[in-house]
């Protein structure tokens, strides 16, 4: 049983999600789970103008998807930054590119999940998750979210993100909040749900 975790992160948000994600898909036993990235549509002068050149640095060696291998997987754990309430450029691009994909049905039956991050409490959480089901849906593949089995969904102790739609973080304006302990939780949550998941399918 394969699960990929495919992640864009511009400024390491998504990426710190995305490790937790992956550590809660291995928690399950007997699955193989891969962490890849898509490719950076930007040149090096423009992330380095918006201040993210450095913080991609992080995870510069983590392995470059193709659209076509997808089909080797089971299950596909999708991390994006929040753009205006959709995914990221980087993130849509690579999905433009899998008309092959859909054209054989090479996705149908597959698990398909979600989780992003947005600057501000209410900055399009929900909106992204659930614009980039609508991919999803046309690849045939059965979408899975956060369900309230994890309790941290319902903390009133702090602001925090997730839905049931998905894992989610709040950057803060500056980008200078980090995925704190409850969304970090509900990322490993959720990575662990899906895996369940296909362990049950397969």
């Amino acid at each position: 049983m394969k699960i990929l975790i495919l992640f864009y992160s511009t400024y390491g948000h998504i990426w710190q999600m995305a490790k937790a994600v992956a550590d809660g898909a291995k928690s399950i036993d007997n699955v193989q789970v891969e962490l890849k990235r898509v490719p950076e549509t930007l040149g090096d002068d423009i992330l380095k103008m918006m201040g993210a050149l450095e913080a991609q640095k992080a995870f510069a060696d983590v392995p470059i998807a193709t659209v076509q291998e997808l089909a080797d997987y089971d299950a596909i754990i999708f991390g994006t930054p929040t753009r205006f309430g959709m995914m990221a450029a980087q993130m849509k691009a690579f999905l433009d590119a899998s008309g092959g994909l859909w054209a054989k049905g090479a996705l149908i039956g597959k698990i398909g999940s979600v989780f992003t991050s947005t600057a501000t409490q209410h900055g399009g959480q929900e909106a992204t998750i659930l614009n980039f089901h609508t991919v999803l849906l046309h690849h045939g593949m059965l979408i899975a979210g956060l369900p309230y089995s994890f309790a941290g969904q319902s903390t009133m102790d702090e602001i925090s993100g997730s839905s049931p739609y998905g894992a989610s973080t709040i950057t803060g304006g500056d980008g200078s909040r980090m995925p704190s302990k409850n969304e970090l939780d509900a990322a490993f949550f959720q990575g662990a749900h899906i895996a369940g998941l296909v362990s049950k399918l397969k």
